[in-house]
């Protein structure tokens, strides 16, 4: 990998991390599109390492909100109110909504990096983040607020999380998709599905690191990580300060629509090489 490819694939990162049009399908398909040949360990451990970027990007936007959640979290913990104050409250439904999918990314941690070298794979999940978006969008009410979540639906959104664990499926979009399905309004599903993505985004971090212990070459890889790093990060915010006001008043669908045509493009692309 170059440092060229690197800051491609690091503005790939910021700019779909946070749409709901994934960022793994993306970092699997851009250099499928282009030709390159990437050695397969160091394109995984990339993929997942530059993603620390958009993640220092979502603790930077969110930074008010997480340490209000900490302080409440622990007060509460002291207490021995867990759950007497809303923000205390939100954060456990947070790590409730984290757990299934950190199970999934255990069990499954092979298949799921053997996914990142299949266009083909990722192709025909990135049509399922289309269903998925197109549905939620269609049949669900959009009139409950993120202080209104039960246990019940924070489970439940974290079971749509567990399915972005495979390239193609949106982070974002199924976690925003599984907020909508349970009555969120558009802006706190995105806000909820935010920060559900800070702990799961960390645990694949770390794992991450301790693979790049292997990656042949280390010491010449590790700048050219370090420069999709520094890109997904500053353009991920930006982007999540645009989608969040773009929801206001616009729906997930031209999102749903993209994937859909992309997923389609990219499978006869495939046919016709």
């Amino acid at each position: 990998m170059t440092v060229i490819q690197a800051l491609i694939l690091g503005i790939v990162q910021g700019l779909t991390e946070f749409l709901p049009v994934s960022s793994s399908a993306h970092l699997v398909l851009v250099p499928f599109l282009l030709n390159w040949k990437l050695d397969p360990t160091q394109a995984f451990v990339f993929d997942v390492l530059v993603q620390l970027g958009t993640l220092a990007a979502v603790i930077a936007y969110f930074w008010k909100d997480l340490l209000a959640i900490v302080k409440a979290w622990l007060a509460g913990i002291r207490s021995r109110q867990p759950f007497a104050e809303a923000n205390s409250r939100l954060g456990w439904l947070v790590i409730l909504a984290t757990i299934p999918a950190g199970l999934a990314g255990l069990l499954l941690k092979d298949q799921v990096e053997a996914a990142f070298s299949d266009p083909k794979l990722t192709a025909v999940m990135l049509f399922v983040t289309a269903v998925l978006l197109t549905l939620s969008e269609v049949l669900s009410k959009k009139t409950r607020e993120t202080s209104e979540l039960t246990w019940l639906d924070s489970l439940i959104i974290g079971l749509f999380q567990a399915l972005s664990i495979f390239p193609g499926i949106s982070r974002s979009g199924a976690t925003i998709s599984g907020g909508l399905f349970r009555g969120l309004k558009r802006q706190d599903a995105a806000r909820f599905a935010f920060l559900l993505a800070i702990p799961i985004m960390t645990a694949a971090g770390v794992m991450a690191l301790k693979d790049l212990v292997a990656v042949p070459g280390l010491a010449s890889f590790l700048p050219i990580v370090l420069v999709g790093f520094v890109v997904a990060g500053l353009v991920g915010y930006f982007v999540i300060r645009w989608f969040l006001g773009f929801l206001k008043t616009r729906s997930m669908l031209p999102f749903a629509l993209y994937c859909g045509l992309l997923s389609v493009a990219v499978l006869l692309i495939m046919g016709i090489r």
